[in-house]
């Protein structure tokens, strides 16, 4: 019974995943009869959904019905959990169930488990920005599903550029491919510095280069984002954000505090592991210069909100930040 959930916030890895799917298992041709959406979060659509997969296919190829961003893994009525066990192991094998959602599944309810038993679970989150060889490891798949020949240090300023950004990787990699041609060299560092658009991972290390009171490089920083036309906005967001774990991080550890668990439980950190990483960026700073860099932050959003130009609103707050 070919049974599917794909769940995560990576949402163009996951249209990247089910577009594969309608391909492999749709005659393009019957498409049109053998393909059904439903709204996944209404339990009259999720039963409908259940009659349909029951349907076999019209004409040539399989059956795709897709429930999308579905409630089903997170909350389960009694009458749709028994609808579902009833449907679910007597589903044709020329029909595939996909459901999706952007929503991590509760393990501890009986839907889920149910699922687990029968299907293929896909994970699709966002790679954490902090962790970059899962980041370059991502390139290097990518890099070679599109046969695209990179150096190792190119490889790493790619990963570098995009973060975790799974739609602008594939667009950077397509652009490199054009490049490439049938050039059997790789490509160099140089080259992809010059040809991909950073504006996704310079908003951290700008926050990195604030931290660091490297102004001539957080400036370099500011002017690229502001001409990649990334909102003024979301660069203050980005920062206010890691300087609050920053800020949190540092301050528990002045209290005392060495248990990770509980650092990241205050810092709202899902991994604990990244701790160790967030001690080694804040080793040269104070609880008390990472909190006072708050209040130059909120002013600059504020300042932003009331209509200050972008760029001189954040030249200014950045020169005072690298100097607090």
């Amino acid at each position: 019974m070919p049974i599917y959930l794909y769940w995560g916030e990576d949402d163009f890895a996951m249209s990247q995943a089910i577009s594969t799917l309608k391909q492999d298992k749709l005659n393009s041709n019957w498409i049109q009869f053998n393909f059904d959406k439903f709204i996944g979060d209404k339990e009259d659509s999720i039963l409908s959904a259940l009659m349909q997969v029951m349907t076999p296919p019209f004409g040539s190829g399989d059956r795709l019905v897709w429930l999308v961003e579905t409630n089903i893994c997170q909350s389960c009525s009694e009458e749709l959990l028994t609808q579902l066990q009833r449907t679910i192991v007597h589903i044709p094998e020329s029909t595939h169930f996909l459901l999706t959602s952007s929503k991590k599944p509760d393990g501890r309810i009986k839907s889920t488990k149910l699922i687990n038993k029968y299907g293929k679970v896909e994970e699709f989150s966002l790679i954490s920005p902090w962790q970059t060889e899962i980041l370059i490891k991502k390139v290097e798949e990518v890099a070679q599903e599109k046969q695209v020949k990179l150096t190792s240090s190119a490889i790493k300023m790619l990963a570098s550029c995009v973060g975790n950004d799974s739609r602008l990787l594939w667009q950077e990699l397509e652009k490199l491919a054009i490049y490439q041609g049938g050039n059997k060299q790789p490509i160099e560092e140089e080259v992809v510095k010059n040809l991909v658009n950073v504006s996704t991972q310079n908003s951290l290390q700008l926050a990195q280069a604030i931290l660091e009171k490297n102004i001539l490089y957080a400036l370099e920083l500011v002017n690229d984002l502001i001409t990649l036309n990334e909102p003024a906005l979301r660069i203050v967001a980005t920062l206010v954000g890691q300087f609050r774990t920053w800020a949190i991080v540092k301050t528990m550890i002045e209290s005392g505090e060495k248990d990770d668990k509980k650092i990241a439980e205050s810092a709202d950190i899902s991994n604990p592991k990244r701790i160790y990483f967030l001690k080694q960026e804040i080793k040269n700073s104070s609880g008390k210069q990472l909190l006072s860099s708050l209040p130059i932050l909120l002013e600059l959003e504020a300042n932003l909100k009331l209509g200050t130009d972008p760029l001189n609103a954040l030249e200014t707050k950045i020169i005072e930040l690298c100097n607090v």
